[in-house]
């Protein structure tokens, strides 16, 4: 980030929830370049205040007057408060970058990863809403991105092992309680998913629909073909829920539509935006969840030919879902708005 760059005023709507902390750990580590930072929440967490900077900053109501003199709000609170207060915040004069899945497939609002589709934040002049993918998207698109401009995929089978944190505050207590219930010879309870979690994999995320799958696998597949430009890619996913608390890890396997290497993958990835070649299995060196916790980059490793078909690579990618995932998407779009936009 340029010391150059002129400030601008930022709100973030949900500044006390898991993303909005971290977007605010984002913007400083990130040195963003701030004038005001408006800290917006519901109305139990009105007047409770936040460290930034070493200064403590009072959280105020998140509502439809919130917005004047914003320049750029960030939206972490939700897909029913982002649809009642985002077009409002719009309306204001702000560019909303919007972390829920409220807008993400609306045609007339773009899908944004910087590593992978920068030229689409040009559209938010029409709504003046820009959507973040979710989570397992972004850090699959960030890794597949540099192979899909050099060979084109053809298709995309993805299985995830998704953190517990992707759920929520709840979600992490839960595992933890569970953890130490069964550590105590106690009986396990579970609130927050419909099975206990800890030492469990389940292969449920979010409501299943019609066809079998979830809306979590759907999201995969349509905001693939949204931000690759490409209905015709075939994408299918498998989503499952881990017992680790941070960071998401997903299994994936590509067919290009030309035959690529794993070296040539590898030294594609090794240059590749936002990414971390993390790719030495003979001496047990590959991405892990423990790992990437905290992390920017988004770490690929595994890489190996698919010796089932013709032109297949196998990856192993792992990111930061509540970072990559999440905040620092958001604060990367929002970097790219002030350098060429507005």
């Amino acid at each position: 980030m340029s010391q150059s760059t002129r400030k601008v005023n930022v709100a973030v709507a949900g500044a006390t929830g898991a993303v909005g902390g971290a977007m605010l750990d984002v913007l400083e580590r990130r040195n963003f370049p701030l004038g005001e930072l408006r800290l917006l929440a519901s109305e139990r967490s009105v007047g409770k205040k936040l460290k930034f900077k070493g200064e403590e900053i009072a959280v105020q109501l998140l509502s439809k007057d919130a917005f004047k003199g914003i320049d750029i709000a960030l939206f972490s609170a939700g897909g029913d408060r982002s649809l009642e207060f985002a077009p409002a915040a719009a309306a204001a004069g702000a560019v909303v970058v919007d972390n829920s899945s409220a807008f993400r497939m609306d045609p007339e609002i773009p899908l944004v990863v910087p590593e992978v589709n920068p030229h689409a934040i040009a559209q938010y002049k029409k709504r003046g809403i820009i959507a973040n993918p979710n989570c397992s998207t972004i850090q699959m698109l960030v890794a597949l991105k540099p192979i899909h401009d050099k060979v084109g995929i053809k298709r995309i089978v993805v299985s995830t092992y998704q953190a517990v944190s992707g759920t929520g505050a709840k979600a992490i207590e839960e595992l933890q309680q569970q953890v130490m219930d069964y550590a105590a010879g106690k009986p396990l309870t579970n609130k927050v998913y419909p099975h206990q979690i800890a030492f469990n994999c389940l292969p449920h995320i979010d409501s299943f629909l019609d066809n079998g799958y979830t809306k979590e696998e759907m999201k995969m597949v349509n905001e693939t073909r949204k931000m690759f430009e490409d209905q015709t890619i075939g994408v299918t996913a498998t989503t499952v829920r881990v017992p680790v608390v941070y960071g998401h890890s997903e299994s994936v396997n590509i067919e290009t539509k030309a035959k690529i290497t794993a070296a040539e993958v590898r030294e594609l990835l090794r240059n590749a935006p936002g990414v971390k070649l993390v790719d030495e299995p003979s001496k047990c060196i590959y991405p892990m969840a423990i790992d990437c916790a905290g992390k920017f980059e988004t770490l690929v490793g595994r890489i190996r030919e698919d010796e089932s078909i013709a032109n297949g690579i196998n990856l192993w990618v792992v990111a930061d879902n509540i970072l990559k995932g999440a905040a620092l998407n958001a604060v990367q779009i929002a970097e790219v708005l002030i350098r060429e936009y507005i």
